[in-house]
């Protein structure tokens, strides 16, 4: 077993257990009072921080002037890695949201702080479409954003997979605009199947956005096209640095 190992079971999780436990109490105290779920976030950012800083990753952003602060976007990202959630948390500085299971809606006290803060439980097989709306409009008015990850699971070799249609049809029946970010070299930190980390460089490249129109009902054929649309922007950058290992 290498230092990593030992450094990752005896050091690193007990310490982010700790970091989660303190930050979790503060985030879902704290929805009670502040519906729209900013100072969640800004516990999601510290505890983002603290895993990158104790980890010893360090990111690179680019393209961040491409996007308008306090816009409400819809963020797609590659997944390579459990770390591009602290990564994307810590380095784009919007009031991010996530796209959950309905069946965590059903969780003692994280359900309530899910819906309270803006975050969106989706039950796939009966999807509310009355709901989206409301939904994505309460995202515009309170100045949140979505960050999606299309492949639905993360890349053990750094090539990506297809991107799965359905959170791009959610922003295609808002109409919402999609930002497509390249995340590159996090694989490299923590590789899918393994219990050790390591310190790293991440590379995130914010892209231009792409303006969807509203349409409640977007033909399959649409929404495929704009999903590779999406993920022909991000692929470049990616799977460069995927080849060469």
């Amino acid at each position: 077993m290498s230092v990593h190992w030992f450094r990752t079971v005896f050091w690193l999780i007990p310490t982010i257990a700790v970091y989660t436990i303190v930050l979790g109490i503060a985030s879902i105290t704290s929805s009670v009072f502040d519906r729209r779920g900013y100072f969640a976030h800004g516990c999601a950012r510290a505890w983002s921080w603290l895993i990158l800083a104790t980890t010893g990753v360090e990111v690179a952003v680019e393209g961040l002037d491409r996007v308008v602060p306090g816009k409400t976007y819809v963020f797609v990202a590659n997944h390579q890695s459990i770390y591009d959630i602290p990564v994307l948390f810590w380095s784009i500085p919007f009031q991010l949201r996530i796209i959950a299971k309905e069946s965590l809606g059903r969780f003692p006290m994280l359900g309530p702080h899910l819906k309270r803060t803006g975050h969106m439980l989706v039950d796939r097989r009966r999807p509310d479409r009355s709901g989206i709306f409301g939904w994505a409009s309460r995202l515009t008015s309170d100045g949140l954003s979505l960050i999606v990850f299309p492949e639905g699971t993360r890349s053990p070799t750094g090539l990506m997979g297809k991107f799965k249609g359905g959170s791009i049809m959610l922003a295609m029946q808002a109409g919402l605009p999609l930002v497509p970010i390249s995340v590159v070299g996090s694989r490299h930190v923590m590789k899918k199947g393994e219990l050790t980390t390591r310190p790293g460089r991440v590379r995130l490249i914010v892209h231009d956005p792409i303006e969807t129109v509203a349409d409640a009902e977007p033909s399959t054929g649409d929404v495929r096209a704009l999903a590779d649309r999406v993920r022909a922007v991000i692929q470049p950058p990616v799977e460069a640095e995927a080849s060469r290992g």
